[in-house]
């Protein structure tokens, strides 16, 4: 589906573009061509006074607020290193954005994301970021659920696995949102937000 608008209150929100998901082999696009894309986007929301969110997960040291739950899948059981948990420079340092910290797949759950985005008076939500099928989907559903009109710029995200990517812009975000590429975007919000 094409893009077809972009409400006067968009807001770009970033999904775990941090340092230690940076050494992570992303899949179909590599994570440095998606920070690139993000980069241009984010400095063309800045540019028009629209909101910049990058989220980002974190864990107390002691891992208390890790997601309980048996899975089939380990999670994380190694100390993780200094400032893995920090925005990547590329995009971090931009004082009028917003950083929002989660604690499990989507951003909206037991964050204030919510609360920001309606002080605001956002309506609509371009999503990037890191994985696809997990963090960028599940914010994506909430997103949904929460009444954002939902624009996904599927360049400017990836996975570690291309068929779970796939099967996220192919599958799940066709039914609740458009979606683009970031020239897409970047096009609409030069012709909509000039």
């Amino acid at each position: 589906m094409a893009l077809t608008t972009l409400d006067p209150k968009t807001a770009l929100v970033v999904i775990d573009l941090q340092n230690g998901l940076r050494a992570l082999s992303g899949a179909p696009y590599s994570l440095d061509d998606v920070i690139e894309r993000n980069v241009r986007l984010a400095d063309a929301f800045r540019a028009r006074e629209l909101p910049v969110v990058l989220v980002r997960v974190s864990f107390s040291p002691d891992g208390s607020d890790v997601v309980p739950g048996r899975t089939e899948e380990p999670g994380h059981s190694q100390t993780l290193p200094a400032g893995w948990d920090e925005i990547v420079p590329e995009l971090a340092g931009h004082a009028g954005d917003i950083t929002v910290t989660k604690r499990n797949w989507s951003a909206f759950y037991g964050t204030d994301l919510d609360l920001h985005l309606r002080r605001r008076g956002v309506t609509q939500i371009v999503l990037t970021g890191v994985a696809t099928s997990i963090g960028v989907e599940s914010t994506a559903r909430a997103a949904h659920e929460h009444g954002y009109h939902l624009t996904l710029a599927t360049d400017a995200m990836t996975d570690l696995d291309a068929d779970a990517h796939r099967h996220s812009t192919a599958k799940i975000f066709p039914r609740i949102g458009e979606s683009g590429t970031t020239d897409d975007v970047l096009g609409l919000l030069a012709t909509t937000h000039a």
